[in-house]
């Protein structure tokens, strides 16, 4: 880029907010890095926007996420959720004809956000919520919860469990006899990399909304996952977060090239606006919010732990983190 090559610095957050604040304070002050990739959980994404809004510097975000929020300091290469979550609780009320939602989640920031953003939308689209618990992360007691999935009369689970939890999720629910063609799940946070640790025994026949998914079929696709097999091991799969970090690094390298400038507020300013033609199809950087423009999509799991791609928006949606409110 610009004639010089990316040097990239690693530092582990430990999936602990205040270690992935201070590990952005080390990398923006003594390593003077240009830019900061990563977090995961919305916990950790907000102390490391504290960060970079104190030193005016740049995150990119590559997650799906909650929305309520549109730093000028963050580039969110991940779907709000007008790109997610509203598209696939729409597509299960008209497509598949399911209103009476029993919502489960991960006891965090995003699920309690997203099942509050779900509850909205079933009662815009005549369907109801039946039920609604969480369990902490990493949390293994679903038992409870399936019963009461069982007797409230669901015919729907909104999922935003989280990590190897699901694996006790999915189980619970195989014991207490809900199969996905009586009561499937629609999950947020599950993509092709869970499912190859979560397995596919339990969750074949279910459902997860994201914005790419390994099987789209074009040729940009099929060069990005054979590119990404080639580096890490053929087992490997590529998934939603995975091409939204990649995206995040490609139109970081084009904003560098158009600002002629490794300054983080050069690139911030070159990121707006900007296209790019991602392995999941076309995208661009919003202007105002500085989300990405992208598609929604529903797949279906598979028994081989890929998906059949059952819905596409038919046109890149565009963000709008704060669902029409005002920031």
């Amino acid at each position: 880029v610009l004639g010089r090559v990316l040097s990239p610095i690693i530092e582990d957050g430990a999936s602990d907010p205040f270690t992935f604040a201070s590990k952005a304070e080390r990398l923006v002050g003594e390593e003077k890095v240009c830019a900061l990739f990563g977090c995961w959980t919305s916990a950790s994404r907000k102390a490391v926007v504290r960060v970079v809004e104190e030193h005016d510097h740049l995150l990119f975000y590559p997650l799906q996420y909650e929305g309520f929020e549109a730093s000028r300091n963050v580039i969110y290469t991940g779907a709000a959720p007008n790109q997610q979550i509203l598209p696939a609780v729409e597509w299960c009320a008209k497509t598949l004809g399911r209103g009476r939602a029993f919502l489960v989640g991960s006891d965090y920031v995003f699920p309690r956000k997203a099942n509050e953003i779900v509850r909205m939308s079933l009662a815009r689209l005549g369907g109801t919520c039946v039920g609604e618990d969480y369990r902490p992360l990493g949390g293994r007691d679903f038992e409870k919860i399936a019963a009461q999935i069982l007797g409230s009369g669901a015919d729907v689970i909104f999922n935003t469990v989280n990590g190897d939890s699901n694996i006790a999720f999915f189980q619970a629910l195989h014991n207490a006899g809900l199969r996905p063609n009586a009561v499937p799940v629609i999950s947020f946070s599950i993509a092709e990399d869970e499912l190859a640790s979560i397995g596919t025994d339990l969750t074949a026949g279910h459902y997860c909304a994201w914005n790419y998914f390994q099987c789209i079929d074009t040729e940009a696709n099929q060069r990005f996952v054979s590119a990404f097999k080639h580096r890490h091991g053929q087992n490997r799969v590529t998934d939603d977060p995975i091409e939204a970090a990649y995206i995040a690094v490609q139109v970081f390298a084009r904003a560098v090239e158009k600002a002629h400038s490794t300054d983080p507020r050069a690139i911030r300013e070159a990121c707006r606006g900007l296209e790019y033609e991602a392995p999941g199809g076309q995208v661009k950087i919003d202007p105002e919010n500085q989300h990405t423009w992208t598609v929604a999509r529903v797949g279906r799991i598979r028994p081989d732990g890929q998906f059949d791609l059952v819905w596409s928006s038919p046109d890149i949606i565009r963000p709008d983190p704060f669902l029409g409110g005002r920031r």
